[in-house]
């Protein structure tokens, strides 16, 4: 005798081997046996045998139409076998009856199971719906198979090709578009990525960088709203006017002027140092219009050959401290002894300025060596101020220094890239600046004054601030003063380029707002204040990471543009090198793990990956020479980034990156030719 029964969830038959009260020993058609209630048999048969059964039941159970089968069958509950005779008369057979279950049991759109071989059909109107919801979901599976040929064949779908880059991007992985390209990607072993650029569907890897970060981190686009109020005019005439013949050094492609400087030689051998910062704060009230976008965006985002401002441009013009024009601004005063360049007090003011002039570091950076102040032999505007400012800064450096208990990393170089062109096909142009040359560190130095002094006033006049401290190697942002251990000043509050940087507008409110007598815009306890802090280091850090991937996208485009087959680089750690001239680090497989740190190496270049960023190298030989200055000074900025040890972010000004790996002021603006 055999037996029809369900195990497992799944339908069965087999030969009895015995049977024990309410069970049955069976020997199943794989020849293994197990033991089987009978509540668990739908039915026991002579002929055929069990094997044979199971064999047939596929090809009867096609025969059976589950729509006929719904209209055959009762509207209340009913017996597998109630149907079966209804279908097939009284003595239906094994084969029809296993054929009748499987099918009732394969399709529960029709045929609601209430228990084992007890059904209920289901209402006509759900059943409607739910058929209409089969075809539909027929009809899309039919369409992403013929988006995956053509996508296999080299065509892309016109479906696909429009929503090409948010796919990628913000996918809807129950999408059918997704699932046909994921498919797609599989089938042709690549990534969906690789296969979406081979399609055309992202037009180059370039498109892709630039898009993805602008798609993800500017979903309405790089636009203002066109209905922003425009910037008051003639609004801070009743300010004083600063009498000073101020000055800044800022790249020639630099609209966002955040600082400048002043000197002025007084009697008694004193000189008074101004610090001068564009007022946007005075501007833009807290919970504005305005307002709500800059804090949205919480900074200029800056990559070479793109630029994306906080602020529109309207409005940056109306506070940019821009040769001849007069502006409101914040301003910081030193009374410096000039025999010991001691600082004996300092005063902050509100007032106006009208800068004499804009400075370029490429058109003067190169005139200005140590050298040339040291003999006296500048020929530039403001060749004094300059001279005197750069020997204050020494100072002011080397007392950090003492703080710090250890000298500024000498020779490192900023990497720029002046690109030729719009866009991908851009020649591009390869320079560097070294930290540390004199204007460099005069800008670096005076704009860390004047945020350590800021931070001490905002503390002494009990107001709330953003801060940034560094202890134990640890760099961070928060509303409570703390040291910054890798700056070696008591307290730290970006305030100096609040253009292009949220978290200083939001210290420039509060200073303004006691310059003014009136309540800050900011308490202590305030929710915003901390939510600002948490958003700003999020966005910041991708605005960040954004700079540097486009970095290495011209590094690698570089390589390429030049024609290079083998390239120099110096070991940073174990097979990490850091790349010749390039802001370029990455491993280099198959080095020799007993190189040491600083051995200069010559690679081979086999290839330059633009989607993935890398560089495919392998060694050609290893290299005697000595470390140059500049050298030694990559090599430093390669360990602290490869340590990770504190947040780094560069400037225009390139100012003052620390042994701590911290840069003090505006992300790097990279020149444009």
């Amino acid at each position: 005798m055999y037996l029809y029964f369900e195990d497992d969830g799944a339908f069965k038959a087999g030969t009895v081997l015995s049977q024990a009260g309410s069970a049955y020993q069976v020997e199943l058609t794989t020849g293994r046996r197990s033991k089987i209630k009978a509540s668990h048999v739908f039915f026991s048969f002579e002929s055929p045998s069990a094997s044979e059964l199971i064999a047939r039941i596929p090809e009867a159970a096609a025969e059976l139409d589950p729509a006929f089968l719904w209209e055959a069958a009762p509207k209340e509950e009913f017996s597998y076998l109630d149907l079966a005779q209804e279908y097939w008369g009284e003595n239906p057979g094994p084969v029809e009856k296993a054929a009748l279950i499987t099918t009732l049991h394969a399709n529960p759109v029709y045929f609601y199971r209430k228990g084992r071989g007890v059904y209920r059909k289901a209402p006509e109107d759900i059943l409607q719906k739910a058929l209409e919801a089969l075809e539909r979901r027929r009809r899309q599976e039919e369409q992403k198979k013929a988006w995956i040929e053509e996508m296999v064949e080299g065509k892309l779908p016109e479906a696909i090709g429009r929503q090409a880059l948010m796919l990628l991007v913000a996918p809807d992985r129950n999408s059918i578009e997704w699932k046909a390209l994921s498919d797609a990607a599989a089938e042709t072993r690549q990534t969906p990525l690789r296969l979406m650029l081979a399609l055309g569907g992202i037009a180059s890897p370039w498109r892709w960088h630039v898009d993805s970060f602008y798609a993800a981190n500017f979903p309405r686009g790089r636009g203002f709203p066109a209905d922003l109020p425009e910037p008051p005019k003639n609004a801070w005439d009743d300010l004083p006017v600063a009498e000073v013949d101020a000055f800044s050094i800022d790249d020639s492609d630099t609209t966002e002027v955040d600082d400048a400087a002043s000197v002025k030689h007084l009697e008694g051998g004193v000189t008074r140092v101004g610090i001068h910062i564009a007022a946007p704060a005075l501007m833009i009230e807290r919970g504005s219009r305005l307002d709500d976008v800059a804090k949205a965006r919480m900074s200029t985002v800056y990559a070479p050959g793109l630029k994306t401002t906080m602020l529109p441009e309207n409005w940056i013009k109306a506070a940019s401290l821009d040769e001849g024009v007069m502006v409101p601004c914040l301003s910081l005063y030193a009374w410096v002894k000039d025999d010991t360049f001691a600082v004996e007090k300092t005063e902050t003011r509100l007032e106006r300025i009208a800068l004499k002039a804009n400075l370029r570091y490429d058109k003067i950076d190169d005139l200005v060596t140590e050298e040339a102040i040291q003999e006296g032999k500048l020929e530039i505007p403001f060749t004094d101020d300059i001279i005197w400012l750069w020997h204050f800064a020494k100072h002011l450096q080397k007392g950090r220094e003492e703080v710090r208990g250890r000298p500024e990393p000498v020779g490192r170089v900023d990497w720029f890239f002046a690109l030729e062109g719009e866009g991908e096909d851009a020649v591009i142009h390869v320079r560097g600046r070294r930290r540390g040359a004199p204007l460099d560190l005069l800008v670096a130095e005076l704009m860390i004054f004047a945020n350590s002094t800021w931070g001490l006033w905002l503390e002494e006049h009990d107001t709330a601030g953003i801060y940034r401290s560094q202890r134990m190697g640890r760099v961070r942002m928060s509303t409570s003063p703390g040291p910054h251990d890798g700056l070696g000043v008591l307290r730290y509050a970006w305030s100096t380029s609040p253009l292009r940087r949220y978290v200083d507008m939001v210290n420039q409110r509060q200073m303004i707002a006691v310059l003014k007598g009136e309540p800050p815009a900011y308490a202590r306890n305030d929710v915003d204040l901390f939510a600002i802090v948490s958003q700003f280091e999020n966005i910041y850090g991708l605005y960040s990471d954004f700079q540097t991937r486009m970095e290495r996208y011209w590094s690698l485009r570089w390589i390429l543009q030049e024609g290079l087959k083998t390239i120099e680089a110096i070991v940073v750690k174990g097979d990490l090198v850091r790349i010749d001239r390039l802001p370029f680090m990455q491993r280099v497989p198959g080095l020799p793990e007993d190189l040491p740190r600083g051995r200069k190496v010559e690679l081979r270049i086999l290839g330059c990956d633009l989607v993935d960023l890398v560089m495919d190298a392998q060694l050609v030989r290893i290299l005697d020479d000595a470390l140059t200055p500049e050298e030694e000074g990559a090599l430093e900025e390669a360990l602290d980034d490869a340590q990770d040890e504190a947040l780094s972010e560069q400037a225009p000004e390139d100012a003052a990156e620390t042994a701590a790996s911290e840069a003090s002021e505006k992300p790097a603006e990279a020149p444009q030719s």
